[in-house]
């Protein structure tokens, strides 16, 4: 596959349509020669993001560290907050925050096409804990959760969008938000044709 041809998977999260970021997010994709070739806002149900998100209980665990390593970075105790210290019962609360937050307000669902476009659209986004992500990045301009807020108040970290992480997870999530539709118009932006 020709680089230009890859494409990638984004959604602009509760916070993000919300606090009527979409436009914006938008108007960046496209104005760095990326295109959008489908979209649709839409009020995804409890299924659609529990599907979205994996249940194998290596990631959940995962999930779980990443939590404990947060309240041991900031002297938070775990067990009295969270109520256990056990890492995969951590994930699974944290996953069922991820599937409250995102069922809570309508989403956008994109595919984006261009050069490079997964490693583009990650270093638009930033880094995932908005606290951390550099200015000139979406989440680094418009959001300052952190996991450490989120965790206290037991909910999901609040950072505007998602965008793929590789080619794999990029055809999955496409196929589990579009599959079986066609949806993708593919087209010649002006600049590509000369």
């Amino acid at each position: 596959m020709h680089p230009k041809e890859e494409i990638t998977f984004v959604i602009i999260k509760p916070d993000g349509v919300r606090r009527g970021l979409s436009g914006e997010i938008i108007r960046r994709i496209e104005q760095t020669g990326l295109k959008i070739v489908a979209i649709e806002m839409f009020q995804p149900s409890h299924d659609q993001i529990d599907n979205h998100y994996p249940k194998a209980d290596a990631w959940i665990k995962r999930l779980g560290e990443k939590t404990a390593n947060t309240y041991k970075k900031f002297g938070f105790d775990l067990a009295t907050e969270l109520g256990t210290t056990d890492l995969l019962k951590i994930g699974k609360m944290v996953r069922g925050w991820l599937v409250e937050y995102m069922t809570s307000a309508p989403l956008i669902r994109m595919v984006v096409k261009g050069t490079h476009v997964i490693s583009m659209m990650r270093k638009m986004a930033g880094t995932t804990m908005p606290a951390d992500a550099e200015l000139g990045t979406i989440r680094g301009d418009f959001s300052v959760d952190s996991a450490a807020a989120a965790n206290r108040d037991k909910r999901a970290v609040h950072n505007i969008l998602h965008a793929s992480e590789t080619p794999e997870e990029a055809q999955h999530e496409i196929e589990h938000w579009f599959g079986g539709r066609e949806v993708i118009h593919d087209y010649q932006r002006t600049d590509e044709m000369i």
